[in-house]
């Protein structure tokens, strides 16, 4: 079977990606074959592309979907052809009409969610699941506490957004523009800053009385590091879940400690997605928040497979809101 699919034969800018013909064969023990109705766009796509997350060459690209499988390989019990399914999960890969992948991290999709909701959600719901449920400060979040969230207008931001008030807590959310933080506001931050107008650790303080918050999840990384510590009461946490301005660099361990004993974690959706035991538990978790009506997914973008370029441009330039998707 021939398959459309984007690849790249070296690192660099969107230009490199390319849509090839491929030829897909029959699932393996332990693999399926599924047909793609819609690919998700994410952060660590453009990571692979540029070569920040290296990887060997050619790649094809991509790491979320959701379709229909049309076949299983020995050993695969959870699923089977005909079923609606959607993942997020390695190896790169999800970029195309059809491919063959391991099946231990691809969940069943619930018949209430459209594919295009499956493809767009899953990376970035599940990253919001382990951030909010599991990357948690040594003493804990409890309804009232206040957070900070990085990229609050952004795909994951905008879920976290919902599903953190769902949880009780007072979300602070950055970004860039007037707009983006009043998208943030309308999708349940309780604050929104806009870092190119304020200091946001300035901000922070002052709206949590000068105590600073036990959280902050930060995607942004380098331009952000220094700011987001700034911004922790004693024994906060900062997790730095991603490296949209570049990766943090390396700094004096002794930084933590004058500024009131902090932690600081570079924490994985992959980590946590280690067994398909613990994977289904993650999905079954956003599944419920999303039919619930307390987190609805936000796709505001969709681009055909073939203006894949031009998705990743508008990625990277801060072009887009919420979660985009590549359609077929």
């Amino acid at each position: 079977m021939r398959s459309q699919a984007v690849r790249i034969d070296r690192p660099g800018g969107p230009e490199e990606l390319k849509i090839v013909e491929v030829e897909v064969g029959e699932p393996g023990p332990g693999e399926i074959r599924i047909r793609h109705h819609a690919v998700g766009l994410n952060f660590i796509d453009t990571y692979q592309r540029s070569g920040l997350y290296p990887f060997p060459m050619p790649l094809q690209l991509g790491m979320e979907a959701a379709g229909v499988v049309e076949a299983v390989g020995e050993g695969v019990t959870h699923l089977k052809a005909g079923d609606r399914a959607a993942y997020a999960s390695p190896p790169p890969g999800a970029y195309c009409e059809l491919r063959v992948m391991p099946a231990k991290n691809v969940c069943r999709l619930p018949d209430a969610i459209s594919f295009e909701t499956g493809a767009a959600m899953m990376l970035k719901g599940m990253t919001t699941q382990y951030l909010l449920k599991k990357t948690l400060p040594a003493e804990g979040l409890q309804p009232g506490d206040f957070i900070l969230f990085h990229a609050a207008a952004g795909g994951v931001g905008l879920i976290a957004c919902q599903w953190a008030k769902a949880l009780g807590l007072k979300l602070i959310g950055t970004a860039g523009t007037d707009a983006k933080c009043q998208l943030a506001l309308e999708h349940g931050a309780a604050h929104a800053i806009n870092y190119s107008k304020e200091n946001f650790a300035e901000r922070v303080k002052e709206i949590t009385g000068g105590q600073g918050v036990k959280v902050v999840y930060d995607s942004v990384g380098k331009d952000t590091f220094e700011g987001s510590l700034d911004c922790l009461r004693p024994f906060g946490l900062l997790a730095i879940f991603g490296n949209g301005s570049g990766p943090v660099p390396a700094f004096n361990l002794g930084l933590l400690a004058s500024k009131g004993s902090l932690y600081v974690t570079r924490p994985t959706l992959f980590s946590h997605m280690a067994s398909r035991e613990r994977t289904q538990a993650m999905a079954d978790d956003l599944f419920a928040v999303v039919q619930s009506g307390a987190v609805k997914i936000p796709i505001a973008q969709r681009y055909k497979l073939s203006e894949v370029q031009q998705a990743h441009r508008d990625l990277e330039s801060r072009k887009t809101t919420g979660c985009t998707i590549l359609t077929l």
